[in-house]
């Protein structure tokens, strides 16, 4: 696959329908790939007349990996997104996030803003005090390492599994064995162990974005589950509360995750955010 570079960092990326369309581009959470923005999703997109753009965080899958004691920033991770925005020709782009793809996307937003046509956040937060706090059983998903895949795999695709089901949405359940699949899947493709706590320390470090989200001027449609355990509502309600204008969904029975049952759901909110944009 192509692969975008923001000074010595490359982003490897991937796009579905045709360069003329407009864009969507589609940012990531904490530690994951781009494949959980899946092919069949971002198809559902390029069906509605859109060019759809996922990739890989640094830090994350086939993208540049960094070394213990290394560190970056959210607005580091905000210009990868404009270095594959660059690399694709595309002047302004529809832009959605999950989770810490959900900060990214904020952070393009106050740092790039004539790159923006819309804005979706989803299952994410503004970094404010009391916005990032994980139910216990959550947080663990966060804390705890997995066990190593060169040692014992069964235990370590087990793990991954399990983590999905704690911070799963209890209304939209993926189907049977599809976690597994997917967990199997994803080590095949790539396993950065110590990825995510840097991208970690990348969202700590930003703070708080209330203040700056106050300044944007851009439509915006923020997603969240009512019974998101990893980034709760709270984080939601203040970031669309943040973003003038911004409309906030709140979905009965949604978690941290996208389950094919939620695909809509999630096409509609980022489609409502580029209807408004014109």
């Amino acid at each position: 696959m192509p692969r975008a570079k923001n000074g010595a960092v490359e982003i490897e990326y991937e796009t579905f329908g045709p360069a003329s369309a407009p864009a969507i581009l589609l940012v990531n959470g904490l530690g994951s790939q781009m494949t959980r923005w899946p092919a069949a999703f971002c198809e559902m997109l390029v069906a509605k007349g859109y060019r759809a753009i996922r990739f890989d965080n640094r830090d994350t899958g086939l993208s540049t990996w960094f070394k213990p004691g290394e560190s970056y920033s959210l607005s580091d991770m905000a210009a990868d997104a404009v270095a594959v925005l660059d690399a694709n020709g595309v002047k302004q782009a529809h832009i959605a996030g999950v989770s810490m793809g959900g900060m990214i996307v904020q952070a393009v937003a106050i740092e790039h803003p004539d790159r923006l046509l819309s804005l979706t956040s989803i299952m994410s937060a503004t970094g404010a005090p009391g916005t990032l706090d994980p139910t216990p059983e959550a947080g663990a998903v966060l804390t705890t390492a997995p066990p190593d895949p060169n040692t014992d795999r069964e235990a370590f695709i087990a793990h991954g599994v399990s983590n999905a089901l704690v911070i799963g949405s209890p209304a939209y359940p993926w189907p049977e064995g599809a976690l597994r699949e997917r967990a199997v899947a994803e080590h095949a493709r790539a396993f950065n162990p110590t990825g995510s706590a840097r991208q970690m320390g990348a969202i700590r470090a930003d703070g708080d974005r209330t203040e700056r989200l106050g300044r944007l001027k851009i439509p915006a449609v923020v997603l969240h589950g009512a019974d998101d355990p990893l980034v709760r509502l709270v984080g939601g309600e203040a970031t669309a509360k943040a973003i003038p204008g911004a409309e906030l969904r709140v979905i009965p029975g949604m978690g941290h995750d996208l389950p094919p049952a939620l695909y809509d759901i999630f096409a509609d909110a980022i489609l409502a955010a580029a209807a408004r944009a014109g």
